[in-house]
């Protein structure tokens, strides 16, 4: 039975820039520093002190526009976004309104089944994040709060969908995309748990076949994809509750309780008018002419879809493989300096997936530290490729080359590990072999020709593990049926 109730959501999306230095002043934006020890007189917004635009701040938003597919604007202004709260030292915060620097754009995303959505982007905006409130939570400090204003004007980019998502799955999968974007630009760090990357989602149901969008509220500030999922879909439950019940949705803000998976209401939802919005009168026009988004254009790294694409069709790589590698721009960029150097680019792919991302993990070490670099690991895959080593043999070389940084040339010669490939020498031990063990060679040739795996392992074993596994399995059935 068709659901009578369709869910609509849109997001708003805060994405703290990377910048060395704050939007409006050279205050440090590094992270987790003393409480109030990142401040001047601009961010605490004494009388007097004026803001001065932070140049990168305005490359990243215009490259997270055409990264996005944004229109860029020529002409932008900032406005003053009134509002009075113990975090906010101006009494306003400077964001954009009417003119923001990017509009109209989308993105992709993936759906069950293969099938790809648009998402519209609405408008991408700059502007200067607010403080941080600390809470008391031990009993002698319950009821106080303490500010932080280091954070207080720190960059960030607000970037706004459509109302285009209609399941909790739709909003993740865009959330991510964007995620992905932001990191592989460069932009932004995308740490969750630090407030790098936040997210407001504006959920609302309405009757299915109606065009009306029905009464929203907004999640505020989730801080991981689960809670976020989690959020959308309580929310949802609710809002149809209480319209089946005979009562109303209200316009507001709600806040997601991870405990225990429910949302509660925090204010009433304020409209534009509410914060008085007024072009900010000490920041000039920005103007963005075309030969600095050129500029800007032709800084782009290769995105994710285009790389998943490459993979894909220039390279041979199934859709799997191509979606882990390209996930994550620096293992991207150390597969394509291995397949750079190496022969087969699925060889270079089955040995990042497996084991160099397997030692990550073990490790705990993240990818640029990697003690095995590319040319080194297509050095080794070689030396497997061309039975100089078995793959076996492979794996054991590479876990000294990543205790050693040693080159697997160099390990194999000075380990003697160079897979056997004399015919004679493996003959001599497929002998050996069927000769110490009768019972299992009468078992073969009666029909258990699965007993071929045992004796090639017995041969293995001889042979430390360095004769080729081919030959010995050639040379052994022909043996076996000549016995």
């Amino acid at each position: 039975m068709t659901q009578p109730y369709e869910t609509v959501i849109g997001l708003e999306i805060h994405a703290q820039l990377t910048t060395n230095t704050k939007i409006f002043c050279g205050c440090s934006t590094e992270f987790g520093k003393t409480p109030n020890s990142q401040t001047c007189p601009v961010c605490l917004g004494l009388p007097g002190a004026l803001p001065v635009l932070n140049r990168q701040v305005v490359e990243f938003a215009i490259k997270t526009g055409l990264a996005t597919n944004c229109q860029i604007a020529p002409r932008s202004i900032f406005a003053r976004k009134n509002y009075f709260y113990p975090d906010l030292p101006k009494g306003y915060q400077i964001s954009q309104f009417e003119l923001p620097v990017c509009e109209h754009g989308w993105q992709d995303i993936e759906l069950e089944g293969g099938e790809s959505k648009r998402i519209g982007i609405t408008r991408i905006h700059m502007e200067e994040d607010a403080g941080k409130l600390i809470h008391g939570d031990t009993p002698e400090a319950l009821g106080t709060s303490l500010v932080d204003l280091n954070r207080a004007c720190t960059p960030l980019l607000e970037i706004v969908s459509e109302p285009d998502m209609r399941s909790a799955d739709e909003a993740i999968s865009y959330l991510k995309k964007i995620h992905q974007i932001v990191v592989y630009l460069g932009v932004c760090n995308g740490n969750l748990e630090e407030g790098s990357f936040r997210c407001d989602a504006n959920v609302s149901v309405r009757p299915y076949g109606q065009a009306e969008l029905g009464t929203r509220a907004e999640l505020k500030n989730i801080n991981s994809f689960r809670f976020i999922k989690e959020a959308i879909e309580h929310e949802v439950e609710r809002q149809i509750d209480l319209i089946e019940s005979g009562g109303k949705v209200v316009q507001e803000t709600r806040l997601f309780d991870s405990n225990t998976g429910m949302t509660r209401s925090m204010r009433g939802k304020e409209e534009a008018h509410d914060y008085r919005y007024f072009p900010d009168p000490d920041l000039v026009p920005l103007v963005i002419d075309d030969s600095w988004i050129d500029a800007v254009r032709s800084s782009l790294p290769e995105l994710p879809d285009a790389k998943r694409k490459r993979f894909i069709e220039k390279l041979g790589l199934p859709e799997y493989d191509a979606e882990v590698l390209a996930s994550d721009r620096l293992l991207a960029n150390y597969f394509d300096a291995c397949v750079t150097h190496a022969k087969e680019a699925k060889a270079c792919a089955n040995w990042i997936m497996g084991e160099v991302l397997r030692k990550l993990k073990e490790t705990d070490t993240l990818i640029g530290e990697v003690p095995i670099s590319p040319v080194m690991l297509a050095e080794l895959l070689d030396r497997i490729a061309d039975n100089t080593i078995s793959g076996k043999i492979g794996k054991t070389v590479f876990e000294k080359m990543w205790q050693t940084g040693r080159g697997a040339d160099e390990l194999i010669e000075s380990e003697g590990l160079k897979q056997v490939t004399d015919t004679g020498a493996i003959e001599t031990l497929v002998d050996e072999v069927i000769a110490a063990n009768p019972d299992q060679v009468a078992e073969y040739l009666g029909g258990k020709d699965k007993l071929i795996g045992f004796f090639v392992g017995k041969v293995m074993q001889a042979s430390q593990g360095k004769a080729n596994p081919g030959m010995v399995n050639q040379l052994l059935i022909k043996r076996l049926k000549g016995n």
